[in-house]
């Protein structure tokens, strides 16, 4: 008999399942299709930080998270004895023409802000770290709070430390009799939690990206007009994403992800040459808060809601799941206002 049974194994029912079976729970994790077969099975894999400007709980709440997540990360990692592919590196990013004042002024910010525990430092191009990036101004930003995270790695991470921990698997959609259930299967189950409330708290939003061969294992990323480029420890350069809130298909890929190639290998002269050895496509699921949604099902008794990790799941799922498991399994409702259902 579980104690509790998690709908969902992607990066939020992987991270809430780990948890709670690391707090003593006897969990059962279920997903109609597999492991991370969603968007958290995709290839970015980018942990980025809000600008250091306009302060709020939210992004102080993110930080937390991009702070504790490398020693999240390692203890997985040796309680699964699989990589997932964390590390943090840094980004960089040009500064467009006309915005170093701006860029200077979050320079100030993260300085006090970040209270020493990373910095965004304004370079110059010449000077960046890493690849080396077209940028018109001349100017960079280099923050080193940013990290890098395998998707697919980091999935069979959380799985393996899970199952070390006792957990159990299967492939279905019909949770266990009588034990508190959490669904966290993302843009469909957003669908579903806004047809039972009758009012729409989320959709779908989908993503294509790529993966290129050409290996910068220790380079750190870019983030260019919208555009990342994610250097991995296994000798790939991911680039993405489209953000399409209408789509015929959710697998499919098409000439947007060719034109983040061609954007790619402008912004990253490296990459000319690069041979594309994947095209991805999937749809990520947003709230209609664009924040995380966690709580109780309303109306339903032991259900529970954890998805909406839309492009900062990765970044938030560890700190996150903490609470769910606090909520869930104890009974404690510490859940932010901002991610509250």
């Amino acid at each position: 008999m579980a104690d509790v049974t998690i709908m969902g194994a992607g990066i939020f029912g992987l991270a809430l399942a780990y948890v709670c079976a690391k707090r003593g729970a006897q969990v059962h994790l279920l997903d109609a299709r597999g492991l991370g077969a969603g968007s958290s099975g995709g290839l970015v894999g980018a942990l980025a930080p809000h600008v250091p400007e306009n302060w709020n709980a939210k992004k102080a709440f993110q930080f937390d998270a991009l702070i504790k997540a490398t020693d999240f990360w390692r203890v997985v990692a040796a309680c699964a004895g699989v990589d997932p592919g964390y590390a943090r590196l840094g980004r960089v990013q040009p500064v467009p023409e006309g915005k170093l004042e701006l860029a200077r002024a979050r320079e100030a910010g993260a300085n006090a802000l970040w209270q020493g525990a990373a910095e965004w430092r304004v370079l110059r191009s010449d000077s960046a770290p890493g690849l080396a990036i077209h940028a018109p101004s001349g100017w960079v930003v280099h923050d080193t709070l940013t990290a890098r995270l395998h998707p697919r790695q980091a999935g069979r991470a959380l799985f393996g430390a899970f199952q070390a921990l006792g957990g159990k698997f299967s492939i279905g959609d019909r949770p266990q009799a009588d034990v508190p259930v959490v669904w966290a299967t993302g843009y469909e189950g957003l669908a579903d939690l806004s047809r039972d409330l009758g009012v729409a708290v989320g959709s779908g939003v989908k993503g294509q990206a790529a993966l290129l061969g050409h290996a910068a294992p220790d380079a750190p990323q870019i983030f260019a007009d919208g555009l990342h480029i994610v250097p991995h420890g296994d000798g790939t350069i991911a680039v993405g994403s489209t953000s399409e809130r209408e789509f015929e298909a959710p697998d499919i890929v098409d000439a947007q992800c060719d034109a983040l190639i061609a954007r790619a290998r402008a912004v990253c002269p490296a990459l000319a040459q690069a041979p594309v050895l994947e095209r991805w496509a999937g749809v990520r699921p947003r709230a209609g808060t664009r924040a995380p949604l966690l709580g109780a099902w309303p109306g339903k008794a032991d259900t529970f809601v954890f998805n909406g990790g839309f492009k900062i799941g990765f970044a938030m799922a560890p700190v996150l799941a903490e609470l769910m498991a606090d909520l869930v399994l104890e009974g404690v409702d510490n859940v932010p206002a901002a991610f509250r259902l």
